[in-house]
């Protein structure tokens, strides 16, 4: 029971901190596709508490006059080209069916130079058709299989919002790459969004990219300056957007998965702690059904020290071995639940099993067994081998 007791405590640990560990590489790998070259902006500014993350959700202050603030020269020399996104929600159908996907505004060809991504049938929208506001579409892999079966999309007509598009290109399958997943994707122009779908004139975000990734930093101070400038920002005044960096993003969505990690890891202990109390009644028990033996030892020579770390190396014993096995048990859970997160979400899913973390949970339930069996060891190492030896 003693061992159980210590082995789920510590299987529970090693669960956490696997799965976070997971969870972050994911997340970490996802930012870094966006490129070393690449930063993002987005409306609203730094939330601070939950009614700012409100406001930052429903921001409408970055515009088109922002966009050629930046392209110009002599506000940010090192930016290459700043490619807006304007998210619609919505269902997307063709003839009886129907499919909700990710329907983004944005340049097409822009979008798919930075994600590196390239449609397998037909083409992609150009300049062109940014201008002309056309009502043209490309789609992912999983909408062109919901919506057209083993058919092909190409050049079909869908509809979005009651007004028809036309399929210019289909995406290969893809997956998930920098937090889109591409197959269920629908790329359409920016200015048709804006005009036809949505009603605004402002974007939820864009991507600035630069000519060289040693310019990011200056290229971002640069950045800032221009949108404080073009927003009417006075000095002392809080920003009205953000302005990320992946290095940037990466450390602070890092920061936040750690921080989380480890503060479910310290609940999950808890119950080693519980583990502890049990042990401390095993060892009480114990030592009362081997009082004869205690006795016989002391009388044979066996000092208190002698006594005391007998029982203690046995509650340690005990819980360094109940430790080991919930790393073993931790480890094939997390295993196996990261083959199930692969076969059914597609995510680029890795095993994490951080040493740091096993290695402070097997030594944690060895302290428990030590701080929890010194009691039942100091009783044993006091009594007196008289009384012991009459015991019955």
């Amino acid at each position: 029971m003693t061992l159980l007791g210590v082995a789920i405590g510590v299987a529970a640990v090693i669960i956490v901190a696997s799965l976070g560990a997971g969870t972050q590489a994911l997340v970490l790998d996802e930012i870094s596709g966006l490129g070393a070259d690449i930063m993002a902006v987005q409306p609203g500014g730094e939330p601070e508490s939950l009614a700012d993350i409100t406001n930052v959700l429903f921001a409408e202050n970055l515009t088109q006059e922002d966009i050629d603030a930046i392209l110009r020269k002599e506000n940010v020399p090192h930016a290459v080209s700043a490619s807006p996104f304007v998210m619609v929600s919505g269902a997307v159908s063709y003839g009886n069916e129907s499919y909700v996907p990710q329907i983004i505004g944005a340049e097409a060809e822009t979008y798919t130079d930075i994600f590196d991504i390239y449609p397998s049938e037909g083409i992609m929208f150009g300049e062109d058709a940014i201008k002309e506001k056309s009502s043209v579409a490309v789609i992912g892999y999983t909408v062109q299989t919901e919506l057209f079966g083993q058919m092909s999309g190409l050049g079909e007509r869908i509809t979005i919002k009651g007004r028809k598009f036309r399929v210019v290109g289909v995406l290969p399958k893809t997956g998930q790459v920098a937090f889109n997943d591409v197959d269920t994707l629908v790329l359409i122009p920016y200015t048709t969004a804006q005009t036809y779908l949505t009603g605004t004139s402002h974007f939820n975000e864009f991507l600035v990219r630069v000519d060289d990734p040693a310019n990011l930093a200056r290229t971002e101070k640069d950045v800032e300056l221009t949108l404080r400038e073009t927003h009417e920002l006075e000095e002392g005044e809080e920003n009205d957007f953000a302005v990320r960096t992946p290095a940037a993003m990466a450390e602070q969505v890092g920061t936040i998965l750690l921080s989380l990690t480890l503060f479910l890891s310290a609940v999950v202990a808890v119950a080693l702690v519980v583990g502890g109390i049990g042990i401390m009644n095993m060892m009480l028990i114990s030592v009362t059904e081997r009082t004869r033996e205690i006795g016989l030892r002391k009388a044979v020579g066996a000092t208190d020290a002698d006594v005391l770390g007998q029982f203690l190396i046995e509650a340690m014993l005990l819980t360094f071995l109940g430790g080991a096995l919930g790393i073993l048990f931790g480890a094939l859970v997390s295993y196996l639940a990261g083959l199930g997160i692969v076969r059914f979400t597609e995510l680029n899913w890795t095993f994490q099993l951080p040493f740091s973390t096993s290695l402070g949970a097997l030594v944690f339930s060895v302290v428990i067994g030590l701080v929890f069996g010194m009691y039942p060891a100091r009783k044993a190492s006091k009594k007196s081998p008289m009384e012991a030896l009459r015991y019955e």
